[in-house]
Order: structure tokens, then sequence, then C-alpha cells
């Protein structure tokens, strides 16, 4: 039993460390099309193209806001093991791996696809408070929960 705990909490690291990389990569990619739009020299251009790369950095700080509130929503998810799915499972179907923790979609771990999903999903609303043994079908496609963790 304590493996699986372990298991899933490395999953949840895992998770937390693919939006830290993806904060920081955007970080950085914000404060060079920064730089970037300094660098312009006067140019019959340079209104439109400032204009563009403004739209551009106001999109990723758009972007930067979501992924800093799934860093936040991930700090909610508990590594502890669970018998029913809520917050904070790992739930195996005879389809797919989930992990109900932050919408950050399809990752792999340790060579294994899971898909990382929000509680608020229509996959795991249909999920919540089954447990393993039981079924359910969404977009006419039945699956039967093998396990949660």
């Amino acid at each position: 039993m304590e493996k699986t705990v372990f298991e899933k909490n490395n999953i949840r690291n895992y998770v937390k460390s693919v939006i830290s990389e993806k904060i920081e990569k955007l970080k950085n990619f914000i404060e060079f099309t920064l730089e970037a739009s300094r660098d312009i020299k006067k140019t019959p251009k340079y209104d439109s193209m400032r204009e563009e790369m403004q739209e551009e950095i106001y999109q990723m700080q758009r972007q930067l806001a979501a992924l800093n509130d799934l860093k936040t929503n991930m700090a909610r998810v508990l590594p502890a093991a669970t018998k029913r799915v809520q917050l904070g499972s790992l739930v195996i179907t005879n389809k797919a791996r989930f992990y109900i923790s932050v919408s950050l979609g399809e990752f792999f771990f340790e060579g294994d696809r899971f898909y990382a999903i929000s509680s608020e999903s229509p996959m795991a609303k249909k999920m919540m408070g089954m447990q393993s043994g039981n079924a359910f079908t969404l977009n006419n496609i039945h699956q039967e929960i093998i396990e949660v963790l």
C-alpha cells in the first residue's frame, strides 16, 4: 500500500514540476518579447509591430495567470490514498489513467500515459464518489474503474 501512495506522490510532484517548468518558460519568453519590443527602432512599421508585440505579451500574461492558477490549485490536491474517486485520486480504468487534480491534459510518466483532469471536468464529475469495480459511460464510451489510489 505504501508503494501505491509513493507512486501517486511522484505523479503529483511530476505534475507540479511540469506546471513550474511551463511558468518559467513563459516568464522567459515574456521577458524576451519585452526586450525585443524595446529594441525596435523607429521604422515605418514601428507602430504596428509594437502593437502586435504588446498583444502577444498580453496573451502570454493571460496564459501565465492561468498557469499560476493551476499551480495554486495543485496545492489543494492532497497525495493521500483514497478508496472513492475524489480530488487527488488516481483512477485506473480499463481504458485510461486519470489523475483528478488540475486541467493539464495528457502527460507521460515513467512510460505510461496519464490524463490530469480537473474535478470540474465531465469525466471527473461522472467518476466522483465511485470506487473500484464501478462502471460508467461518457460520450458512448463505457469504462470500468479497476483501481482508485
